[in-house]
């Protein structure tokens, strides 16, 4: 079974990203009460494939050893990029999960979709990133890849309010 391509396993759970990669934070406020929704909509990829991020999966569900290859672009163009959850979580004032590149992916490192509740009772999507180029490709593509992701991060987070708005 191939290997995580990096060392830092779990690093998004706690939000302290390490040194050495570009970090991706996005966080956009969501309607209040949609936790539970929102993050079913994350656990269950519903959220990625209404985004139009095509999912392959082994579970229904987002949890620990999973293994899902997500799928940006179209047709012959789409480029798959293999990945495992390392955490997961379901609570009441917090739902999501991290997953981290495997071989073939054209980056190294891990990328999270959290949805949390703060003390206020405000609720909030995140997307939290570190990674480093692994292709030729993707270091040739240089700033581009990065203003991708923000993009990435933000069509997320658009996503999720649209399946989160009420009627």
């Amino acid at each position: 079974m191939p290997e995580l391509t990096y060392p830092e396993a779990g690093a998004t759970r706690a939000g302290r990203l390490p040194a050495g990669y570009h970090h991706l934070r996005h966080r956009v406020r969501l309607p209040d009460g949609c936790l539970p929704a929102a993050g079913d909509a994350v656990l269950s990829w519903r959220m990625h494939r209404a985004a139009g991020v095509r999912m392959r999966t082994d579970a229904p569900r987002a949890e620990a050893g999973v293994r899902v290859t997500p799928g940006l672009g179209v047709g012959p163009l789409r480029l798959w990029a293999p990945t495992e959850v390392v955490w997961a979580e379901d609570g009441p004032d917090r739902a999501g999960f991290g997953y981290g590149t495997l071989p073939g992916h054209p980056e190294r490192g891990e990328e999270a979709f959290l949805v949390t509740r703060d003390d206020s009772g405000a609720v909030w999507f995140e997307v939290l990133a570190f990674s480093r180029p692994d292709r030729w490709f993707v270091r040739a593509a240089g700033p581009l890849v990065r203003a991708f992701q923000h993009g990435y991060a933000w069509w997320l987070g658009r996503t999720l309010r649209r399946l989160c708005a009420p009627g």
